[in-house]
């Protein structure tokens, strides 16, 4: 076939549903509200790093294979750490950016990046759309491309190709249901002092006069996405860190994806004084923003765990992914499971480095993951679901 390569800076010149339509599920992260909504309400900017070069193959006119793709001059807002690779290169007198990064800014979800369709023909367009990444990481003069939180399917394809990809590994704690009918039924399944804790945190929130709602993010008026939004940027203001995204994205995302943007929010008589934000495809939930500004203990599992395990009960989703790191989450019923990406490092030398390091730390991470499992909240098995990638 003959597919012709469009490099776009903005996901403006495409339809809607031609982008969509390249999705093999209901993932919101890579529906096209989502990333060109990032970009029509200036969350991606240059100066923080974030120059969107969106890969897009096209036959006779017609969209047929896209990877959501970004010129990065440093490695913030990714959740896959590369700063140490970085400083080799400076040490060494060579430059590391700009790269190219294949994901979802800002969010570490794990979802499909070589966006194909579901037709016979995918395995063939993930590979053409591998070498029209190498393509374009010479012609922009990159060190290097990255593809971060990657499925099944296009960690394979990266394999079965002659890019030489390296292989990273990572963990992150994922809630899976296993058919529980209430959150008592999921408590009971937890060791003794692992469900006694989880009570009483839930009892300090009740005693403590908040009242806890779950909202679709459709039901919420303009001032109270404005409340929402100065909740996120107290958190990220109390951390030292520079939050991106607008106030216009968070009122976005509630028109845009309805059905898959709920908000956890606790209530005073004042208003909105803590909020926990979730997405969700047909499976799974997400967990992506926190902030409070009430001071009462456990509220932070309350709005971030437990109100979105009695949601996935409620809506029978299968998974719920509630962010990057957190080992705290053990003992709330969640279990290691594995992420995974792939990196290609023109720089024969640094390639050889990371090659090495990436082998060390692959034993090291599966070793981590072994002893987190030995010390599960569960009575029994606790072994994460096989369908939940943890492979």
């Amino acid at each position: 076939m003959t597919l012709t390569l469009r490099i776009l800076e903005r996901l403006d010149g495409i339809h809607a549903a031609d982008w969509d339509a390249l999705r093999p599920d209901d993932n919101p992260f890579l529906s096209h509200a989502f990333l060109a909504g990032l970009e029509q309400q200036h969350c991606l900017r240059a100066d923080w790093g974030w120059q969107a070069r969106h890969l897009t193959l096209w036959q006779d006119g017609r969209l047929r294979a896209a990877l959501p793709c970004y010129l990065k001059s440093n490695s913030h807002g990714e959740f896959v750490f590369d700063h140490a690779w970085a400083d080799a290169m400076r040490r060494a007198g060579l430059q590391y950016y700009p790269k190219l990064l294949g994901a979802v800014p800002y969010s570490p979800v794990v979802g499909p990046r070589l966006l194909v369709g579901c037709g016979a023909d995918a395995d063939t367009m993930r590979q053409a759309l591998l070498e029209a990444l190498a393509r374009a990481c010479d012609a922009q003069r990159c060190s290097s491309s990255h593809l971060l939180f990657l499925e099944h399917a296009d960690r394979a394809a990266c394999d079965g190709n002659d890019g030489g990809w390296l292989a990273r590994r990572d963990i992150q704690f994922h809630w899976s249901n296993r058919g529980w009918p209430d959150f008592d039924a999921f408590l009971a399944a937890l060791r003794h002092k692992k469900r006694k804790n989880i009570r009483a945190e839930r009892m300090r929130v009740q005693d403590s006069g908040l009242q806890v709602e779950w909202r679709a993010g459709s039901s919420l008026d303009a001032r109270e996405w404005d409340a929402v939004h100065a909740l996120y940027l107290g958190t990220f203001d109390a951390h030292g860190n520079d939050a991106a995204l607008t106030p216009a994205f968070f009122r976005h995302l509630g028109t845009a994806l309805p059905g898959q943007v709920w908000l956890a929010l606790a209530r005073e008589r004042t208003g909105i004084a803590a909020m926990a934000l979730f997405l969700q495809s047909a499976e799974v939930l997400y967990g992506r923003y926190w902030g409070s500004r009430a001071q009462v203990p456990g509220l932070h599992f309350e709005l971030c765990y437990y109100q979105g395990i009695e949601y996935c009960l409620r809506a029978r989703l299968r998974r719920f992914e509630p962010g990057a790191q957190g080992e705290h989450k053990l003992a709330r019923g969640f279990l290691p499971v594995f992420t995974h990406s792939r990196h290609a490092i023109a720089h024969p030398g640094l390639r050889r480095a990371v090659a090495r390091h990436l082998q060390t730390e692959r034993e090291q991470v599966a070793a981590w993951r072994d002893e987190l499992l030995r010390h599960s909240a569960y009575a029994q098995d606790g072994s994460p679901d096989p369908g939940d990638g943890s492979r």
